[in-house]
């Protein structure tokens, strides 16, 4: 396979400023004044991508994700390390990035062609591609200060996915529209895996990065913490966002909640399908806590069966040993391995307590010859 984007032990420093010179008479009188601070936001980043591969970057707010994509894309430069880049490369960094608000959504559509380095020939062979792709024909030639959110991105993505780049980056654009046109770009990002091209994807979405992604970097506070298979590698995201949660309880915040096992009273994880099952969840917490009990099963490809509602599923934990029953009164997936998940996040459900990735392993049996993942028990009657 060929590298297509190498990065070599880059860091990426800022300089903070604090007491600024708030006018040029101040920085003439007091030109020693004020204080600055370096801030590492990449330190020592190092991987590889190949041809026809798909990786995903998962971390929190502030790890560096957008800044490590901008030194990809050329927008910013590595403090130190080099980055290597083999084919085109289409990136859609934020929103609205190389937009001029002032010019139609048509001018704008050859203005960021021309950024990705495109000729106004091939942008006049590709215009109609890309207008029907944004599905914006009738507001192609309104200036684009009146587009909203998601009018920016369908037609930034109609651009980047219709010159044909050999590397397509996206960063967190694809959250801001709304679920059909997200399906529709997933869509095209899966054809361009099929045709072998690369893709550098950032998301918040988990289940994006399961169900899309052949491997995903986790960055946290500048530093890569893992490189590796899409569970793997969320499994360590998420340990990390315990660590922190941790930490808060250290500081009186939230309590020290771990999950040890899941068990059943079988001790098998075996089951046909359309019977029920239960299985136990052990749980030790330090002190009493009530939080919301998450759920989730997916099938081995990273798919998403079912997530519990967590705000519909509230636990009380008393300080030691606890026990959380799970009753499935029917499952009615088809043969297959399912993985499940299960966790614990506070009242509000934005604050991950504790977890643990593929807890379980659900093993179902049908004697069915019907294919997909669930049984419908669709009834055929001829009229």
């Amino acid at each position: 396979m060929t590298t297509v984007i190498e990065v070599s032990n880059i860091s990426k420093q800022f300089k903070i400023h604090h007491e600024r010179h708030k006018s040029l008479k101040e920085r003439l009188l007091h030109p020693k004044s004020g204080t600055t601070e370096l801030f590492s936001a990449l330190v020592d980043i190092d991987f590889k991508i190949s041809d026809n591969e798909t990786v995903g970057i998962v971390g929190q707010n502030g790890s560096g994700k957008s800044t490590l994509l901008k030194c990809i894309c050329g927008v910013l430069q590595p403090t130190t390390g080099e980055i290597r880049l083999r084919g085109s490369l289409a990136a859609l960094l934020e929103l609205g990035a190389g937009f001029q608000h002032e010019l139609s959504g048509r001018d704008n559509v050859y203005l960021y062609g021309a950024m990705l380095g495109f000729s106004r020939k091939m942008i006049d062979s590709i215009f109609d591609d890309v207008v029907a792709f944004s599905e914006l024909d009738q507001f192609i030639d309104t200036q684009v200060k009146f587009y909203s959110s998601g009018m920016y991105v369908r037609l930034a993505f109609a651009v980047a996915v219709n010159v044909d780049p050999d590397i397509l980056v996206v960063d967190e654009v694809l959250a801001v529209g709304d679920e059909r046109f997200q399906a529709k770009c997933l869509d095209r990002i899966r054809r361009f895996q099929v045709e072998g091209r690369s893709i550098l994807l950032v998301t918040h979405q988990a289940d994006q990065v399961r169900a899309v992604c052949d491997r995903a970097l986790v960055l946290d506070a500048g530093h890569l913490i893992a490189n590796g298979p899409v569970q793997e590698s969320l499994r360590i995201f998420r340990e990390h966002l315990l660590e922190d949660a941790i930490e808060h309880d250290r500081a009186g915040v939230q309590s020290n909640v771990s999950i040890d096992a899941i068990t059943t009273p079988s001790g098998s994880f075996e089951v046909r399908s359309g019977a029920g099952m239960h299985f136990d969840v052990n749980i030790t917490s330090e002190t009493a806590y009530s939080g919301n009990f998450v759920l989730e099963i997916f099938t081995r490809s990273g798919l998403l069966v079912s997530r519990s509602d967590a705000q519909g599923s509230p636990v009380n934990l008393r300080p030691g040993a606890n026990r959380v029953g799970v009753d499935l009164a029917q499952i009615p997936l088809l043969d297959g391995i399912y993985d499940v998940n299960v966790g614990i996040v506070d009242s509000h459900g934005n604050t991950v307590i504790a977890w643990k990735e593929q807890g379980a392993t659900i093993q179902v049996i049908y004697d069915g010859r019907e294919g997909g993942i669930v049984e419908l028990g669709a009834m055929i009657q001829q009229q």
